[in-house]
């Protein structure tokens, strides 16, 4: 099975997509969420760390591959330099993903806990940014308060 990691610049957001996403797949699926940096007062500040990332795609590393989702431009730097940190058997057995962090999230877990292929998970994944959320109403051709079309 394909097992995840969400890396996000903020550990409350990391940990309540990984919820999430455990929340869609069997129990089988291990989901690591690795977030936040901890200051010399040890309160929680933004940022990532690539050796943090790296310890996180340890614990879950499967032969099947981790796929790793990611929220900005710098996680994803921290994310290729933990995977330099990886033995070569185990980084090729990893992918960063492109997908929108919570939908691609979801979907990948969804996807893994059918025993998809690691390249099937990460492209149903990175196919979440085309969901459609809101689906805009059409015009009202009533008057509305204010409107002088009377």
């Amino acid at each position: 099975m394909i097992h995840l990691v969400i890396v996000s610049h903020s550990r409350q957001l990391a940990h309540g997509v990984a919820e999430l996403a455990r929340q869609m797949a069997p129990a089988a699926l291990q989901v690591s969420p690795v977030g936040g940096l901890d200051e010399a007062g040890g309160a929680p500040v933004l940022g990532v760390d690539a050796l943090e990332i790296a310890e996180a795609i340890r614990r879950v590393d499967a032969p099947d591959g981790t796929l790793i989702l990611v929220d900005l431009g710098s996680a994803v730097l921290s994310a290729e330099t933990a995977l330099d940190l990886l033995e070569p058997e185990q980084r090729r057995r990893c992918r960063i993903s492109n997908a929108p962090l919570v939908e691609g999230a979801v979907v990948a877990a969804v996807e893994a806990g059918l025993q998809h292929s690691l390249d099937d998970v990460n492209r149903a994944a990175e196919a979440a940014c085309a969901i459609t959320k809101v689906w805009a109403a059409p015009p009202s051709s009533a008057p509305q308060e204010g409107d002088d079309r009377s």
